[in-house]
């Protein structure tokens, strides 16, 4: 065997990884891709590495970042992707190369169980609904079976359960080291294993959470590392918009209110203020949710002004009020530990209320107020995130790779640079995909549909699906942009096709892991879904035919941050829909049409309902970005396509079986 000079040499037919296994197949875009990266690292300098489906970028850093035995966190844009790295790719690379490293997996603390607080709800005869009482159950007999105490190990209870918060901690309600769980805490284990990793495998939220704490001076969540590899990169930008500002809830003051019930009835400070106070607090924040009107929605500032009297006057009321609670907790927080943590809590919480109140002249920031059902939330968030980014960028004693299968548009990368802060300091390199996309995949624009926008949009649309989906056989993902729009396409297709015709899956039925097992177990399975399904979704093989996307993914320009956003650069002198809303819909389209091909011997169509592509200038920017399909307009070819693919993969099983 010739010795191995650098990472790619690992990854030919002459490396240990062929000799692992059968299967293996040397590429030599990920070659490239991980000597590359290797560079990279010992430069210390920054990489923006465009890796196409199928390249195999995860092994393409793994072998470099491994070998380098310097200390690397991996950040993902899903807690999904952590997991097979942790469980499977990092496993099956350290045996490959022959290397021991320490791994570490790390997730927010609201994945972890906390053991404080399941204790106080299950003595505290809070009342619960019956489907609680069982969730909580299910929970009781998984712990003594845990060893992480990771909630995504359990089933029976949704990820969407309203018990999760009351079960598992936040900053705000963890009692910290006077808590009598804390050397048994899962959180607090999981952080010293990273500490002590070579290899921590957390997510973006984790990684902004963690500067957004060493920027407020409460110390670090992880350690420092000479690497830094951001996976599913193209999700920065958004992810970092969530931690770079500041915000406040009604939920976290009604939550405060509770917890220093709690401790007032454990430590008793006797101060007879605090009681009647927590209770005013309470009705304060009630009565302001109720000022908004029932309708959940996102809203900036200023329309909020408009729209609820004296707004910002009740804002400072509520500042004010928050700050007599505080002087009230500061003398009762003398009784005991967790009335002095709910009296740091309601320092922290009056300073972002003022913070609120206090008009910002700067420019520089949106403010906008997020209503759901029973809370609000106030946002204040940067209008230049790339610049925000610059500064937790600029640092070059640090190897940094961004990684992802879209991060250009038609080609440049100008648009993700910029919105990550390092335009000036990266290196840019596209790695094609190996897979032959006009072989293996058709690209079918209908003609004759309205546009999006038109009123019979939606009768339209599924008039021109549905055959595609009959002649298809199931099969299909179904991609939305609006869940309204999903729901009313479900109602269409059942009473469209026979009883036993589809298994028609559709988005919040179910978690999406058991969604997706039931679409590849079913041979002729619909699965309707909005974003959460357009990236991050891998079904190779025969289990999935065809795509088809309902609309041009472009944000809507009546949300708060994006239509402040897109102000701010029409100001500038710039073209906010060129410069802004067309990459951005366009990196979203590659993400959904990126679900359709997953191997090399993957065949099937990509179907976009949307005229713009064709009728538009910037149309062209689409469709110059996606892969090099087979292009027709033709529903007859189509179906002809689709229908020959059926009936191929109905005799490959019949031949399976009956072997």
């Amino acid at each position: 065997m010739k010795p191995m000079e650098v990472a790619g040499d690992y990854l030919d037919a002459d490396g240990p990884f062929a000799k692992q296994s059968k299967q293996f197949v040397p590429r030599e875009a990920q070659i490239q891709m991980a000597t590359r990266i290797e560079a990279v690292i010992k430069e210390g300098s920054t990489l923006i590495a465009e890796s196409g489906t199928g390249t195999g970028k995860t092994y393409a850093y793994l072998v470099p970042v491994l070998l380098s035995e310097q200390r690397t966190i991996i950040s993902t844009g899903t807690k999904h992707l952590q997991e097979q790295l942790f469980l499977r790719d990092i496993p099956r690379v350290l045996d490959a190369l022959a290397l021991s490293a320490k791994v570490a997996l790390l997730k927010g603390r609201s994945n972890y169980l906390c053991l404080h607080r399941l204790q106080q709800i299950r003595g505290s005869g809070r009342r619960l609904d019956i489907k609680q009482r069982g969730e909580l159950e299910a929970i009781v007999m998984w712990l003594p079976r845990t060893k992480r105490g990771d909630i995504a190990e359990i089933t029976g209870v949704s990820e969407a359960s309203m018990l999760w918060p009351q079960v598992t901690s936040t900053v705000d309600n963890c009692v910290g080291q006077s808590c009598s769980f804390y050397e048994d805490c899962y959180v607090n284990k999981a952080r010293k294993k990273a500490a002590t990793s070579d290899l921590i495998v957390i997510n973006h939220h984790l990684y902004f959470a963690d500067k957004a704490l060493k920027n407020d001076g409460f110390g670090a969540l992880l350690p420092e590392a000479k690497t830094v590899v951001f996976d599913e990169a193209h999700q920065l930008p958004d992810v970092a918009s969530n931690f770079l500002g500041s915000s406040f809830s009604s939920w976290q003051i009604l939550e405060l209110a509770a917890d220093v019930r709690a401790a007032e009835l454990k430590e008793k400070s006797s101060i007879g203020d605090l009681i009647p106070q927590s209770a005013a607090l309470e009705k304060t924040v009630a009565d302001y949710r109720l000022s908004f009107g029932l309708q959940e929605r996102r809203m900036a500032w200023i329309d909020a002004c408009d729209e609820v009297p004296a707004l910002h006057k009740k804002i400072e009321h509520l500042a004010e009020l928050l700050e007599d609670y505080s002087q009230v907790l500061e003398k009762a927080s003398v009784k005991g530990e967790a009335l002095e943590r709910c009296y740091e809590r309601s320092l922290e919480l009056a300073a972002n209320c003022r913070s609120i109140a206090d008009e910002d002249e700067s420019g520089k920031h949106v403010r906008w107020i997020e209503i759901s059902r029973k809370n609000f939330r106030i946002h204040d968030t940067p209008l230049d995130i790339g610049g925000e980014l610059s500064q937790y960028f600029g640092n070059q004693q640090q190897a940094r790779i961004f990684t992802s299968a879209t991060l250009s548009v038609n080609g440049e990368f100008d648009h993700f640079a910029k919105n990550t802060g390092i335009a000036d300091t990266a290196e840019t390199i596209t790695w094609d995909s190996p897979f032959d996309f006009y072989e293996q995949a058709v690209l079918y624009v209908p003609e004759g549909l309205p546009e999006p926008k038109s009123p019979d949009f939606s009768e339209h649309f599924f008039a021109a699906t549905l055959p595609i989906i009959k002649a298809s056989g199931g099969a299909v993902f179904v991609l939305f942009t609006s869940f309204r729009h999903m729901e009313s396409f479900q109602e269409s297709l059942i009473e469209a096709t026979e009883e036993d015709e589809f298994v028609i899956l559709m988005q919040g039925q179910t978690t999406k892991r058991e969604l997706l097992e039931s679409f590849t177990s079913h041979r002729n399975a619909v699965l309707l879904g909005t974003m959460s399904f357009w990236e991050g979704v891998d079904v190779p093989g025969d289990d999935l035919r065809c795509v088809i996307i309902d609309k041009l993914p472009f944000e809507s320009p009546f949300d708060p941050v994006i239509k402040a956003r897109l102000k701010s650069m029409e100001d500038a002198g710039e073209n906010p829909f060129m410069g802004h809303q067309v990459p951005r819909a366009v990196i979203t389209l590659r993400q959904g049409a990126g679900r359709l091909i997953r191997s090399t011997s993957d065949k099937g169509v990509l179907m976009v309902c949307d005229a713009r592509l064709r009728r538009t200038h910037y149309g062209r920017v689409f469709l110059d970005s996606l892969p090099r399909m087979r292009r027709t307009a033709s529903e007859e070819k189509v179906c002809g396509f689709l229908n020959s693919l059926r009936i191929s993969s109905e005799q490959d099983s019949e031949v399976v079986e009956n072997e």
